[in-house]
């Protein structure tokens, strides 16, 4: 049966409202955001914005290739009661996707989340998305993207914080941690990201079971056939891993037509506050084998942890050398 949303979020958010002022109370200096006081330092990210802004016109938006895949759109897995379907929308403004170029092709894949925080700069996203260490040029954020369009405007990406842990261990044994706070710069006008879409409450320890679960995701087919993002209301549970290549436990939800590109959409319940967010597709097999059911790391304190890493602009974990990349 599900746990109460009502209950189980506020003090979920309570906690982490806790832990927040008190990280604020005891915290050495100021957060490295003050840096962005300076006037070269603001001008070099407005010029970051411009070029991204530049760069990503509609068309090369429209053209963009997703990244590679590991969901099968025709594989399904045998389902015991009716699979909710999913339909396209024009999103939502809290909610994204990234584009980058390495030099050679333009490219559009997974989603992301902005979430509240001091700084207004914050987006959640899954690890795998972000951990290669192959170059990317004009990484970008476009939340509400659809059509080729970018309504909000576009937010080059800053910092990437992962878990140590998902680094060394890999997309398999570290698939617990499989989640990524990323910092984003301004948009041209020199506006927060959150300032201009508004955020979502990030909740650790939400519970599994929920009966109504919104989850959202960017398919990767061509922009031809898939031009906008999914929306699929359903019901999560607990899922305990059975592949002793990828332990733990994980959110599981079933929403018809999620294929591969989808990794990094939030599971968004309703809270007082609106939407708060308690996963993102990821973890267990990176989302999932198949389109029909996706899965999420389940949100701790070491979430709550790299968010904190983020808002105070600490440096950020990287791969370890002599760690292969798995």
């Amino acid at each position: 049966m599900s746990r109460p949303i009502a209950v189980r979020g506020r003090l979920a958010l309570l906690l982490t409202t806790l832990l927040l002022g008190l990280s604020f109370t005891l915290a050495p200096a100021p957060p490295a955001h003050a840096a962005k006081t300076p006037h070269d330092h603001r001008q070099g990210l407005r010029l970051a914005a411009a070029s991204a802004d530049t760069y990503w016109t509609p068309q090369r938006m429209r053209a963009a290739r997703p990244a590679a895949a590991t969901k099968s759109a025709a594989a399904r897995r045998p389902a015991t009661a009716a699979t909710p379907p999913s339909h396209p929308f024009d999103g939502l403004p809290q909610v994204g996707t990234f584009f980058w170029t390495d030099g050679s092709n333009t490219g559009r894949f997974c989603g992301g989340t902005v979430v509240r925080s001091p700084h207004r700069d914050l987006v959640v996203s899954a690890a795998h998305c972000l951990r290669s260490p192959d170059p990317k040029r004009q990484l970008s954020f476009v939340p509400q993207y659809h059509d080729g369009r970018k309504p909000h405007g576009i937010y080059p990406v800053e910092r990437i914080y992962l878990d140590q842990r998902y680094y060394d261990l890999g997309t398999n044994a570290g698939a617990r941690w499989d989640y990524a706070v990323v910092r984003l710069g301004t948009r041209e006008d020199g506006a927060e990201v959150e300032e201009v879409t508004g955020g979502f409450d990030l909740l650790p320890y939400p519970g599994y079971a929920h009966r109504n679960v919104r989850l959202i995701g960017y398919p990767g087919n061509k922009d031809t056939t898939h031009p906008k993002p999914l929306d699929c209301t359903s019901s999560t549970h607990r899922y305990t891993s059975t592949d002793p290549a990828a332990p733990g436990d994980f959110l599981e939800i079933s929403c018809a037509g999620y294929i591969g590109g989808t990794s990094g959409g939030p599971f968004l319940v309703r809270d007082f506050t609106g939407y708060a967010l308690i996963g993102v597709i990821g973890g267990y097999h990176t989302g999932g084998d198949f389109p029909d059911v996706s899965y999420s790391s389940y949100f701790t304190a070491d979430i709550l942890a790299l968010y904190l890493h983020a808002v105070h602009g600490d440096p950020p974990a990287t791969p370890r050398q002599g760690v292969s990349a798995r």
